[in-house]
């Protein structure tokens, strides 16, 4: 393993260890729904049983009413579906969008395995470039970090572009088991909201846009050359016009706006962290909102 990456995973290590009790004040599995019910076994009817539990076939066949038992499903498989595309390696701040995402993960990774369920990771350009299956483990966790703080580092002269819709095929044709999973990206990409909509009806879907503050409030400086890091385009802005300015700020904030009114018209959660912010503080306000709702 590069050594800068792995003193960046230890570093991430040592800082996630002392949030991930902060992170959730109740219980951590009331934050997700779809934990599911799976078929213990079935027994003889007994007076005041649901009659919707009621086994046809076995009943039929025995002669006597039999009801199915259910039991809750314990484990949960925690999954990120992360953007590694080049805009993610953007940050004005002290850290890169893929270094907070990498950070948010490992809260996230390391939280569900204390609670003793599996996690597994799709990396994704413009292609699947990575897919752990889910396991459980601190060792597992750290691969998961480890690859995530990797990602690209053999392609920054690439153009790596965002393809959201393949990435969300292939975790849909091999993520079997109902999962809950985090969608990270910036999403600087079109064209994914059939697929939205196939994985919600099986899958516990989380989006989490990620963004950085030049995204949305550009400072007044003059021209200023711009770079899309997907394509290579290059582009001179004058932001000395304050017209231009403000142009400028009130197509971000519709963009975001847009994609957060994309994501609840499908009752998909969704919420924005940005680079240079407090993220544990916005995920925990998040959490606690998330488990009000499905509370009620």
């Amino acid at each position: 393993m590069d050594k800068t990456i792995f003193s960046k995973v230890k570093r991430i290590q040592i800082k996630t260890s002392k949030m991930i009790t902060e992170m959730f004040s109740g219980d951590y599995r009331s934050v997700f729904k779809g934990r599911g019910m799976e078929f213990e076994e079935v027994r003889e009817y007994i007076p005041g049983d649901e009659i919707r539990t009621i086994d046809w076939n076995v009943t039929a066949r025995m002669g006597k009413p039999f009801v199915k038992l259910f039991k809750e499903e314990r484990e949960l498989t925690v999954f990120f579906v992360v953007d590694v595309s080049s805009s993610m390696d953007f940050g004005s701040s002290d850290r890169s969008k893929k270094e907070l995402v990498a950070e948010l993960c490992a809260v996230l990774a390391f939280t569900a395995i204390k609670n003793n369920d599996k996690v597994g990771l799709l990396l994704f350009s413009d292609h699947v470039e990575k897919y752990i299956r889910p396991e459980k483990g601190k060792k597992h966790v750290l691969r998961v970090i480890r690859e995530l703080l990797a990602a690209g580092t053999d392609a920054k002269k690439t153009r790596r572009k965002t393809d959201l819709t393949g990435a969300l095929e292939y975790f849909y044709q091999t993520q079997t088991k109902k999962a809950v999973c985090f969608v990270v990206s910036d999403f600087f990409t079109t064209g994914y909201d059939s697929m939205l909509n196939i994985l919600t009806k099986k899958h516990d879907l989380i989006v989490v846009q990620v963004a950085d503050r030049l995204e949305k409030e550009f400072p007044s400086s003059g021209i200023v050359s711009f770079e899309d890091l997907e394509n290579k385009r290059q582009v001179l802005v004058d932001f000395s016009n304050p017209a231009t300015l403000m142009e400028f700020r009130e197509k971000m904030k519709q963009r975001r706006e847009g994609i957060l009114k994309r994501f609840h018209s499908k009752g998909i959660d969704c919420l924005t962290l940005e680079t240079g912010e407090d993220y544990l503080k916005t995920l925990n306000f998040f959490f606690k909102e998330r488990e009000k709702r499905l509370r009620r």
